[in-house]
């Protein structure tokens, strides 16, 4: 307890989730949970996937865990994606207790947000909003399984993956994900819309439900709605020029619309959701690649994708433009963007090039997975994405527990980890400056 009450509020953050990994990992340990006993190691990945909404698997999820077990997933999922201090924020207001400040700042770490400032009615749109759009996931995706499955596992799979999709947690209950519903409108239309909803952030969401005018948006708003849109745009055209001949893919497909279906789910899912609805192993390489940038990238700043941040990746573009075009302040819509801003989007990009090398070298000396697979793997693991091509069931241990250190530096972020482990230096000396040769 003391140790709890001086920890920051990021070192409490990786505190509280590594005691609810420990908790899940325990519960899915348990005899009723499995079909058959699994390791720990198993039961740690598991747990930490859920968490962390990636939804890399080392054990299928519908053949190995019971409905118990299944359930547990869920849970974590749900925590996960909404944030475990989120639900302990909702509680203490149902139960009328006081919301202290060191509980503000541990949710405005969770959701990263720049200040508390209307963090409670954050969290109440976040829920209302969570609650809604799982409820209407649900019902879109019941109009295809319950006639194939009869209501009552028809009702269960569509809220579970309803759950998972707005979460972008990418668990499926079939061992090929959704390559059975490739070419459905339905399932290809609800999935997609549930983890772009989940991706886009619960700031935008709020911003675009209180305001209703793009002009009036703020402008992180505008630049995730715009970015959104033309990267899922382009992704989807890259997968469908990339794809169309091959025979494993696109190629098989019959129909020019059945085709775009794979390529427009293909193209999006990549960023954060982890679902697939045709075989990741036996894309192209430029495909593949392609996918490793977009799931580097990932999704909104709070929300339930991983990765760097469309709006890091959109900041440190436009600096790059910026600076190529010889001007000092960096303007997007008409607005300066402040330093710090930028500086934060390079260290966030940094830190996460810098694991991901990690990751990729000490994957590179343990397994034997050639090295696509392995780097597709990490940049799966930090983006929170879930998409694997086909090499997670064969991790050694070693392996195992890199990628759980992964995904939950992708979760929780790499400025979460650093600030965790520094103690911020605050000085009144200014130095004298110095031009340094570069490039």
């Amino acid at each position: 307890m003391k140790l709890l009450s001086k920890s920051t509020p990021p070192q409490l953050l990786i505190i509280i989730f590594a005691i609810s990994i420990m908790i899940g990992t325990i519960l899915l340990k348990l005899p009723f949970a499995t079909t058959e006993s699994i390791s720990w190691i198993n039961a740690l990945f598991t747990s930490t996937s859920a968490m962390t909404v990636t939804g890399l698997a080392v054990v299928d999820t519908a053949s190995s865990f019971t409905l118990f077990g299944e359930i547990i997933i869920l849970v974590l999922i749900q925590l996960g994606g909404l944030g475990i201090m989120s639900f302990a924020v909702l509680i203490a207001k149902i139960l009328g207790k006081r919301i202290g400040i060191k509980r503000r700042l541990l949710v405005q770490q969770s959701l990263n947000q720049n200040s508390f400032g209307g963090i409670l009615t954050l969290i109440k749109y976040l829920f209302i909003f969570s609650l809604t759009i799982e409820l209407v996931g649900t019902i879109l995706l019941s109009l295809v399984w319950i006639p194939e499955m009869g209501w009552i596992k028809g009702i269960y799979y569509s809220f579970f993956h309803a759950v998972s999709a707005f979460n972008n947690a990418g668990f499926a209950l079939w061992q090929d994900s959704l390559t059975g519903y490739v070419a459905n409108p339905i399932v290809n239309i609800g999935i997609t819309s549930l983890f772009i909803l989940g991706g886009i952030g619960f700031t935008v969401l709020v911003d675009i439900w209180k305001t209703r005018r793009f002009k009036k948006l703020a402008l992180h708003t505008k630049l995730m709605l715009v970015g959104t849109f033309t990267i899922n745009l382009a992704a989807m055209l890259v997968v469908f020029l990339l794809e169309y001949t091959n025979p494993d893919t696109l190629g098989s497909l019959a129909t020019l619309q059945d085709k775009l279906w794979a390529s427009y789910f293909q193209g999006v899912t990549p960023r954060t959701a982890g679902f697939n609805s045709l075989d990741i192993a036996s894309f192209r390489e430029p495909t593949l690649f392609f996918m490793i940038l977009l799931m580097f990238i990932g999704g909104g700043s709070a929300s339930t994708a991983g990765g760097i941040k469309l709006t890091s990746f959109i900041v440190i573009l436009f600096a790059v433009v910026s600076f190529l075009r010889g001007k000092e302040e960096l303007v997007i819509s008409k607005r300066a963007i402040k330093q710090s801003i930028i500086l934060r989007a390079l260290a966030i990009t940094f830190l996460g090039m810098l694991f991901l090398v990690a990751g990729v070298f000490i994957l590179s000396i343990t397994e034997k997975s050639p090295l696509l697979s392995i780097l597709f793997e990490v940049t799966s693991a930090f983006g929170t994405v879930g998409l694997s091509m086909g090499i997670t069931g064969t991790l050694t241990v070693a392996g195992k527990i890199v990628i759980i250190f992964i995904m939950i530096l992708g979760k929780l972020g790499p400025l979460t980890l650093a600030f965790s482990i520094a103690k911020p230096a605050r000085t009144k000396v200014k130095y004298p400056g110095e031009e340094i040769i570069t490039g």
